[in-house]
Formats: structure tokens, sequence, C-alpha cells
């Protein structure tokens, strides 16, 4: 899907655009046309505005206007409100399905761009000037391009075929995601409940139902994945409670492993590495995709604005652009990084001080607006520095 963004925001500007994919859609291994749920951030809605997607989708997205944060077993919990923060909604959600669909469809008008699918990048030769890249596939052949962008994903074979290596840590965690229909309805709350075998989120969707994330270690996974529907259900009603009423079916189930993975660096001659494959993260706070569509929304940018400084002459990959667009990414990519993986190990740490700690700290957090406005900026996608796309001004 972070690919296909950039190809949809760039597919207004005088240049050719060659998008590659293995995966054909409707296949379960193509995370771009799945059924599991995406949270989008509103900085992320924004941009899919800007990039022409967000009016196919708006009608099936779901709004977020509340956060409902807690600790199992404990007093303490903290609660977020699209009012408190002056806002419709703090977010909403949307199946990668039809947000693929959109995206595809907003490429397919481009006359400059094609998306070569099924078709594998088999061989990348570096250049000063340009990338050649030999292709395999529908299409079979070379290419040559003044920018190649890796957004293949946490296991990116064009970041190694630039030489950046990414520095992988290993949570012990998989995550199970489905959808479950309760029978009291979401009213557009999201939970984000920690657990003693991990954090769970359940998120409101559209017909009542609502998605959970749900971690745990990996034999706990295997276990809950090989439980019948009944079995399951009874398990996440005890990890989860009864705000939502009882579960009483659930779709199918998948299971992840999960890590963090974080490229070294996010440029290289004539390359940028954007997406998971720049940073792979933990789910906990619905974070990944919203950062690698600010990454598109600020490559995107800098590009445009080399096309109207320098006409015919403009380069996307020349090394003042990809430079200038590193050091802007990097506050966010750190901050973002850096708080996700906290949330992991705080509320993952089962040592009774510090569950004493984060339980006064939820509390505190509940009770001091400035925090709280703070936190809502960070997750809603409106902290640092945005892109123009992100505050809702076209490229």
């Amino acid at each position: 899907m972070v690919g296909l963004s950039l190809a949809a925001a760039l597919r207004n500007l005088p240049l050719d655009v060659v998008v590659v994919e293995p995966v054909p859609a409707g296949r379960d291994d193509q995370p771009s046309f799945d059924e599991r749920t995406t949270a989008l951030s509103n900085g992320s809605r924004r941009i899919l505005e800007g990039i022409g997607a967000w009016r196919q989708v708006a009608a099936e997205a779901t709004p977020i206007r509340h956060i409902h944060i807690s600790d199992r077993g404990r007093f303490a919990m903290a609660r977020l409100s699209a009012e408190e923060q002056g806002v419709p909604a703090l977010g909403h959600t949307l199946t990668n399905r039809v947000l693929g669909v959109a995206l595809a469809d907003a490429c397919r008008t481009a006359s400059r761009l094609d998306v070569l699918c099924p078709a594998s990048v088999t061989a990348v030769e570096p250049g000063a000037e340009r990338v050649r890249l030999a292709i395999e596939g529908a299409w079979q052949g070379q290419l040559e391009a003044r920018l190649v962008v890796a957004a293949d994903g946490a296991r990116s074979v064009v970041r190694k075929a630039f030489g950046i290596e990414a520095t992988v840590w290993d949570y012990d965690q998989h995550a199970i995601i489905a959808n479950v229909v309760p029978d009291r309805f979401h009213d557009f709350v999201a939970y984000e409940r920690f657990t003693e075998e991990g954090p769970m989120a359940v998120l409101p969707l559209s017909d009542g139902r609502c998605a959970i994330v749900w971690t745990m270690a990996p034999a706990a996974a295997k276990a809950a994945m090989e439980l019948d529907e009944h079995a399951f259900l009874a398990e996440l009603q005890d990890k989860f409670g009864y705000r939502l009423g009882r579960f009483t079916r659930v779709g199918k189930r998948y299971s992840y492993p999960l890590s963090l993975t974080r490229s070294d660096r996010q440029v290289a001659p004539r390359a940028v590495i954007i997406g998971n494959a720049a940073q792979g993260l933990h789910p906990i706070a619905g974070q990944g995709f919203n950062l690698g569509l600010r990454d598109v929304a600020a490559l995107a940018e800098v590009i445009a604005d080399d096309v109207a400084r320098r006409g015919e002459g403009a380069d996307p990959g020349a090394a003042a652009v990809l430079e200038g667009y590193a050091e802007w990414r990097r506050a966010d990519r750190r901050t973002v990084i850096a708080f996700t993986d906290a949330l992991v190990r705080v509320f993952g740490n089962p040592l009774p001080p510090v569950r004493a700690l984060r339980d006064a700290s939820l509390l505190l957090f509940d009770l001091v607006a400035p925090a709280k406005h703070a936190f809502a900026r960070v997750t809603m996608g409106l902290a640092g520095r945005l892109p123009r796309l992100a505050r809702g001004v076209p490229l």
C-alpha cells in the first residue's frame, strides 16, 4: 500500500513512474488487498485525500471517536476523545482490501505510470546517474531509473541490493488478527488493553464489527490459532472483558511474528527506503502504515519541489533531493520508533514495581490535559514538521 500510495502521489508530475509488484490482488499473501484492518490517523486521511484515494473509501471508513486504554486486572485507565481534541474523529479504520483497490484505481488512470504485476526485481546494478533493474514476470527485461524506491517490506530485497543493512529486534511475540462481532455496538471506541501476555487492540469497524490485534507469546498464539471458534471467543472474552458484551462470531484468523526492523539508512545513491522496508513496527499503537504514508508525502514533496525549481532538468534521484528527504524524516522516524518500542517494553514488563509505576502514569495521563493533547497529536499524525499533503495542502 505504501508503494502504491507513492505512485499515486507522483502520478501528475512530469515523470515516468513504474511500480513492480510481485503479488496480484486477490491472493491471501497480498497485504494490500486482504481483509486485515489498518488504523489511519487524521494526517493519513489528509494524505489519502491529496493523492485522490479517500473519496472512494470514505463511505467504508469507520471513525474512531474515543480511545480507551486499560491494564487488565489493574485499576488504572486513560481515555482520549475527539471532542476533547476538537476534531470530528481521532482517526479511522479501513480494511486493506478497500484501501488497496482505491490506491490501484488512482494509479490506473495516470498516463505516465505503469504497474508491472506479477513481476519481481531479480537484479540491481547501481550507477552514478541511473540504476539498472532486471525484471522477471508478466513483463521481462531491463529498466533504467534515476531513482529506485524500496517499498517491499521488512525483508526488503531491494534495500539489501543497495547495501543497506537493517537492525532487527525480535519481540518474541505473535499477533493474532481477526474480525469479531460483539453483541453490543462499539460506539466508535478503540480499545487498547494491556494483558500479562501482551497488548490487545479492539478497533471499531463498519456494521458494528470490530477488528482485534491480539499479541502473545509464539506458543500461546499457536495454541490460540488451533482453538475452535467457541473456545477462541471464550479466551478472547476472558482477556478483554465485557465492555462490548459478548463476542458472538469471529472471522478468519491470521498470525504474524512481531519484531522491530529499522534500516541503518533511509537513502543511498539513487535509492530511497520507505515504509516497512525502512521501519517495521510493533502494532501496539497502530503507527506503522501512518509513518510510511508520511514517508510517501515527504518524498513526493521534495521531488515535486525539485521539478518546480528545475523543470525539465529535475532529477528525482539527485543527492541533494535525497539528502533533504532523509534529514526531514529523521526526527519523526526516531520519535515514533522510540515511542512504539517503549510502549511494548513498559507495558510488557510483569515486575510489580513497573506495573505500579505505569498504573500511576496512566492515571496521571488521564488527568493532565497537555499530556493528552501531545499524545493525541502523535497518534493523529499531526506532530512535528508535516508534509503539505498531511496538512491538507495540494502537492
